[in-house]
C-alpha cells in the first residue's frame, strides 16, 4: 500500500512536511514489518520520537534512556520509536528517512493532517504489535496526546495488549494544564518521569 501525500504537498516537501503521507515513510515501514529481523527481548519500551536527529541526541530521548538504562539491563529490553515517523526499532534510527525529516505535529492546527496521522499511525503500530507478538513477553508504552490516542486504538485494532501504558490517566488529569505549551504537558516533566521509571520498575519485578 503507497500512501500519496496530499496535492498540497509535493515530494518535496517531505522534509519538512508531515512525514507520514509520504511513500518513502510507507515503504521503510514495510521494510521493517515485512523484511527486518526484531531480536527477541523479555520487555519492549515504546517512546514516541522526538524532533532532533537522531533521535537519541534529543534531550527527551537522552533522559528516558537514562532512566531506563538505571533501571533495567540492556539485555531485558528494546525501544520502539513511533509517531509521525512510523514504527522504528530505535536500532536503525540513522536509517533514511528516520534521521531527515524535521516535523512537529504538535503544532499543527489543521484538523484532517491530525485525522489522517491518527488514522496512519493507528494502522502502522497496530502492524508492529502482530509482527513483534511473540517478541516481548511484556509491553510498556509511554505517551500522550495524539501518540496515547494511536497506540490505544492500535492496542484494539491488533489485540495485542500493552502491560503497562504511561503516564497513568490519573497522572495526566492531575498534570493537565500546568504551564506548558501543550494542555497534557511534556514527558519531560518530573512527575511522568517518575512515574516511567516506577513503571520500569514494576515490569522487571513481574
Amino acid at each position: 500500500m503507497r500512501l500519496e501525500a496530499p496535492a498540497r504537498f509535493s515530494e518535496d516537501d517531505h522534509l519538512t512536511a508531515p512525514p507520514f503521507y509520504f511513500p518513502v515513510f510507507e515503504e521503510a515501514y514495510r521494510f521493517i514489518i515485512d523484511q527486518y529481523q526484531v531480536e527477541p527481548k523479555p520487555i519492549g519500551i515504546f517512546i514516541p520520537c522526538a524532533v532532533k536527529k537522531p533521535y537519541s541526541t534529543s534531550p527527551s530521548h537522552r533522559l528516558f534512556h537514562k532512566v531506563i538504562d538505571n533501571t533495567l539491563d540492556q539485555s531485558e529490553y528494546h525501544v520502539v520509536i513511533f509517531g509521525t515517523c512510523g514504527t522504528v526499532p530505535a536500532e536503525l534510527e540513522l536509517m533514511y528517512p528516520y534521521a531527515h525529516y524535521h516535523y512537529m505535529l504538535g503544532k499543527v492546527t489543521d484538523p484532517k493532517v491530525k485525522e489522517d496521522f491518527l488514522r496512519i499511525e493507528t494502522r502502522r503500530i497496530a502492524g508492529y504489535l502482530k509482527k513483534t507478538e511473540h517478541t516481548y513477553t511484556k509491553r510498556i508504552a509511554y505517551c500522550i496526546g495524539i501518540f496515547r490516542e494511536a497506540m490505544v486504538q492500535a492496542v484494539e485494532e491488533s489485540g495485542v495488549e500493552l502491560d503497562l501504558l504511561l503516564p497513568s490517566n490519573p497522572m495526566i488529569t492531575r498534570m493537565y494544564d500546568i504551564d506548558c505549551p501543550f494542555p497534557e504537558g511534556s514527558l519531560s516533566m518530573e512527575e511522568y518521569v517518575e512515574e516511567f521509571r516506577q513503571g520500569l520498575w514494576q515490569m522487571r519485578s513481574r
